[in-house]
């Protein structure tokens, strides 16, 4: 069983990476965009990660007392929530811009490009990590296999 379990974790990490990376291609997108659905210009997402700690055996019998399901996933991460970046937009002169106030200024997207950039290199990387430990457990579970031939 612990073989499985560290392929449930090891694909908790490839699913929340691969979502890390899709929040910051949306960002990436929006980069530019000065009107929203919600009103005023995008606001950078973030991906919070949470870990889901493993269950000692007193507290899978006390689930299992309680008539819970313990053949759930546990150990690994998941993604807890999507937030906004709650950092200022950025003003840029422009008057002739649809969205320029009085003034003249639009109020531009809160997203760095080297930021995400930076967050993608380090999501793929873990992605990369991911990806490496379950060819290992693959390599494991063969190995496992020939022994009893």
């Amino acid at each position: 069983m612990a073989f499985l379990s560290s392929m449930n974790v090891v694909g908790s990490g490839l699913t929340a990476q691969q979502f890390r990376l899709d929040v910051i291609s949306e960002n990436v997108t929006n980069a530019s965009t000065t009107r929203t659905e919600a009103g005023g210009a995008y606001r950078r997402k973030v991906v919070v990660l949470q870990e889901m700690a493993e269950q000692t055996p007193f507290q899978a019998a006390l689930a299992r007392a309680r008539g819970e399901d313990t053949r759930t996933q546990r150990g690994g991460v998941q993604v807890t929530q999507v937030v906004e970046d709650p950092s200022d937009f950025k003003l840029v002169y422009d008057p002739t811009h649809p969205d320029a106030n009085a003034d003249g200024y639009v109020e531009m997207p809160n997203v760095d490009l080297v930021k995400e950039i930076a967050d993608a290199m380090a999501a793929n990387q873990a992605y990369s990590a991911n990806a490496t430990a379950f060819n290992v457990l693959k390599q494991v579970a063969a190995k496992g296999l020939e022994i009893g031939k």
